[in-house]
């Protein structure tokens, strides 16, 4: 069926206290805005009742300025010990909230763990390891005495090899995306630990992503819902199905709305299709207006600050105080945003004895300023030093092993016995030797790459570098620290085994390293320091090299990858702490290779369209980033144009090999959509007559502290809001569409996630992997995926991922069943003129469920309408 416009909510301006004031470009042509309004109320599916039932009772006691205070953050740095820290309703119980970073762990705090980054837990394919990679980060969130994870990220989703952040999200793909985030999700929020989706949505690059007084930030421009619905939001979908607790919105703009006041994307899309029952917050310092986010269905301020946060000032807090009294917020609105946050609280009993934070974001020492932006502030113990690790760092060397990703290993090369002589190259292979922490925030690639740049990183307890490892293993390695080949180096000899050690760095755009600002700057994906030219002068001398690239991404390994010379190629990702012994483990055969890749890596960068392969630069006005390749990213647009690449997603070799076979067996008969949606439940329900403007004075001889943010008005505002308020006269000038009428929820909706029946089981398909090796143990990595029936309405990729399962350590010889489960959401498409889910092939026509170990290595085929599966076939890409 044809696509329809995406309909997205409209961009407001004006508001109390607007802080970035801006004209903006117009989108291309068919990119539409359109309003939806009102903010859904919470608490209306059946599994959050009781922590609502909790919320209401205690928000029904709360003043106006104890309600405004919560929605918001106190200001930037202005209070220890977070990164977010909201203000509180202490009178009632309810505390300060400490939101922190990062993607791979505790940020900014001691004695945590480094976990391996998403992109390296994506490469896993390891449902279970994910898992306990996310239950260890809430273990050590829980014992900080954090209150939200500001994680997992899966937006970028990685449509752009060169996007800064696609190594925080785990792979190029929405159902890796949306596995491993609801995997992560179920851990962390089984420590009582609130967890973050983000960044809603389209932020699939880092340069232009702010708005500020000069530029708005960029507009990703996605044409069509079913892009929307098929990519970009799935791995949305699949964290509110497990229950998320928070969500976080994007710095930039979508169909030209800002993401934080986008009323279609929060109220339409998230809030009522999706059925999200938690809370809304800004990205920090995204926050760009007063009134029009409000409405818009933003629930949380992060920070608290204006866009520019020098002053103090802010668009909530005390304007929000304001805005209420006067009429321009509905009380409405600002009870459910206040109920959506202390309901979250109470779903993860965060009201029972959970610790307060014992750590400092802005030093290590014991004590610091209580207020560090303030022109004064008081002294006092800021740091506990509180040791979470445990034994972590076994789940972190794990996931950090069984991620390496073998690419090429010509002759059987690997593993290496410690009888040969080895000759290291590269500083990547040892520790900063300025320490691994030396550099702020890790914006730097110097020595080991262990993680990316920017809030997502954590500090290290230590770094097991790469060398240290090696020399346990041989002690007579000669190491070459240093990225450029030695001049004079003496000849060889053919038993000798140079490794060389190459890197890719990125992060976000607030740090510039070695001048690329978050996205990587080089088109052809180039190994940094000159790390290919130094693989090819290796090879010009070294019979026998192994290259072994610690990256964020993709890169570009066409100049050396067919030299006779390279004899393996391994992809370590972002390892984290434990970069040395995981890799050791490998390269010595302790372990094989279960790594594959969680991105395609082509052969030139032109393989993709320019949408997708260039960064959009510099415009006067808003940048635009228009998603004109629609479904196909990735591995979806190298079949669609028969494009073959180096490696493809998914691909990853291993020391032995093995066999699958595979049946299907039908599980729930499907129909063309879904069953209908059954209605609503019970909300919270609160008095609407408007708070004595009392409720908002400040507190007598009170005491302020310069820059902290509160939500109090002067006595003269305060009444002066009140009478605008009481009188009714209209004062705001509204978006077109605004309406304080709930709606019933779209069709598609009806549960968190989406309507409840999307989960059904379609089809079980039992795989019986065999270890067909002789002298290799080996873990294999199932994949399946999911060709559409012919003749269907709908264009639709060649092969698509639809579930993964990875066998356990497998003996020369031995079996292992694994299940593949697809659901009906798996089956379907998103009819755009149906606004559903619609299963094109339910009247018996056949899908085909293709088994392998990489999307261009699948080799079963199991067929759905015949209940058939055959050995020795391969999709027509």
């Amino acid at each position: 069926m044809a696509y329809r416009s995406l309909v997205f909510g409209a961009f407001a301006s004006g508001s109390l206290a607007v802080s970035v004031v801006t004209p903006r470009d117009p989108v291309p042509p068919g990119f539409v805005a359109a309003p939806y309004y009102p903010a859904p109320h919470g608490g209306w599916v059946s599994s959050w009742a009781e922590a609502y039932s909790k919320a209401e009772a205690l928000v029904s006691q709360m003043t106006l300025a104890e309600k405004a205070n919560i929605t918001s953050g106190i200001g930037i740095f202005m209070g220890e010990p977070c990164v977010g820290n909201t203000g509180s309703a202490e009178r009632l119980g309810f505390p300060r909230m400490c939101l922190q970073d990062s993607a791979l762990g505790v940020s900014s705090a001691d004695n945590v763990t480094a976990f391996p980054a998403g992109i390296t837990t994506g490469a896993t394919f390891d449902k279970k390891l994910i898992y306990a990679r996310g239950v260890a980060i809430g273990e050590e969130h829980r014992g900080k005495g954090t209150n939200v994870y500001l994680g997992p990220s899966v937006g970028p989703l990685g449509r752009k090899p060169l996007g800064g952040r696609n190594w925080e999200g785990f792979g190029s793909d929405p159902v890796l995306q949306a596995k491993a985030a609801a995997l992560t999700i179920k851990g962390v929020q089984e420590q009582g630990i609130i967890a973050t989706i983000k960044h809603l949505i389209g932020n699939e690059q880092e340069m232009y992503r702010m708005y500020n007084p000069f530029q708005p930030g960029y507009s990703a421009n996605i044409a069509d819902d079913r892009t929307l619905h098929e990519l970009y939001l799935w791995p949305f979908a699949e964290s509110v199905h497990v229950g998320v607790g928070s969500a976080m919105t994007a710095y930039n703009a979508v169909n030209g709305s800002a993401c934080s006041q986008h009323s279609y994307l929060i109220n339409g899309i998230l809030k009522d299709e999706l059925g999200f029952q938690g809370f809304v917050m800004s990205d920090w310092l995204s926050h760009i207006s007063g009134v029009d986010s409000a409405l818009a269905g933003l629930d949380m301020n992060m920070p608290g600050d204006t866009n520019i946060p020098l002053f103090g000032f802010s668009n909530w807090h005390y304007e929000l105080s304001r805005s209420v009294l006067n009429g321009s917020v509905p009380l409405d609105r600002l009870n459910d945003m206040v109920t959506r946050i202390v309901a979250t609280w109470y779903k993860f009993g965060q009201d029972k004895d959970h610790p307060r934070p014992n750590f400092s974001s802005n030093t290590r020492d014991r004590d610091g300023l209580l207020y560090p932006a303030a022109l004064f502030s008081p002294k006092g113990q800021v740091n506990w030093f509180v040791n979470v690790q445990a034994d972590h760092y076994l789940v972190a060397r794990e996931v950090a092993q069984d991620a390496i990703t073998l690419l090429k290993n010509n002759g059987s090369f690997l593993p290496l016995a410690t009888s040969r002589s080895l000759h290291v190259f590269g500083t990547a292979a040892q520790v900063n030797p300025d320490g691994p922490n030396a550099c702020l925030n890790r914006a730097c690639n110097k020595g080991t790459l262990g993680m990316g740049w920017g809030s997502g990183v954590a500090d290290y307890p230590y770094l097991d570098d790469p060398i240290s490892a090696i020399r346990k293993r041989v002690p007579g390695v000669k190491f070459f620290n240093t990225d450029g080949f030695p001049w004079f180096h003496p000849t060889p000899s053919p038993d000798d085994v140079a490794i060389v050690f190459i890197t890719s760095d990125a992060g976000e755009n607030s740090f510039t390293v070695e001048g690329n600002n978050g996205d990587r700057n080089s088109a052809k994906l180039a190994a940094w320091h000159n790390g290919d030219e130094l693989v090819r002068k290796a090879a010009e001398k070294y019979s026998s090299v192994i290259v072994v690239a610690q990256t964020v991404g993709p890169l570009d390994l066409e100049s050396w990858v067919d030299n006779p010379a390279v004899k393996g190629v391994l992809f370590q990702h972002l390892p984290g702490q434990e970069a040395g012994e995981s890799l050791a483990n490998v390269l010595f055969g302790d372990v094989s290779p279960s790594g594959h890749l969680p991105y395609s890596i082509t052969k030139r960068a032109n393989d993709f369209p320019d949408s997708i392969a260039n960064l959009r630069g510099f415009a006067f006005g808003q940048v635009q980033d228009t998603y004109s390749e629609g479904l196909y990213i990735d591995y979806r647009w190298l079949n669609k144009k028969k494009i073959k690449p180096r490696f493809a997603f998914g691909h990853g070799l291993s020391y032995t090999s093995f066999s699958f076979d595979a049946s299907v067996e039908s599980v729930t008969e499907l129909s063309l959509v879904p069953p209908p949606r059954a209605p609503k439940g019970s909300t919270p329900v609160y008095s609407t007559e408007l708070p004595p403007a009392s409720e908002a004075y400040w507190p007598t001889e009170f005491k302020r502290i310069w820059r902290y943010l509160y939500s109090w008005l002067n006595k003269n505002d305060a009444d002066k809001a009140y009478a605008v308020g009481i009188a009714g006269v209209k004062k705001y000038n509204y978006p077109a569409g605004y309406s304080t009428v709930q709606k019933p929820g779209p069709a598609a909706g009806g549960g968190e996630g989406g309507n409840p029946a999307l989960w059904d089981v379609a089809f079980r398909v039992p795989v019986t992997v065999k270890n067909t090796g002789t002298k290799f143990s080996g873990r294999a990595s199932v994949q399946a995926y999911i060709q559409y029936p012919e003749g269907i309405p709908y264009d639709t990729p060649i092969v698509q991922l639809r579930d993964f399962e990875k066998t356990q350590v497998l003996a020369p010889g031995e079996t292992q069943t694994v299940t593949i489960e697809l659901t009906r959401k798996d089956l379907s498409v998103w009819d755009v003129e149906l606004q559903n889910w619609v299963v094109p092939g339910f009247d018996g026509k056949r899908y085909t469920i293709w088994i392998g170990e990489a999307s261009d290595k699948l080799f079963t085929a199991c067929y759905t309408d015949t209940g058939v599966c055959e050995g020795g076939k391969t999709p027509p890409v």
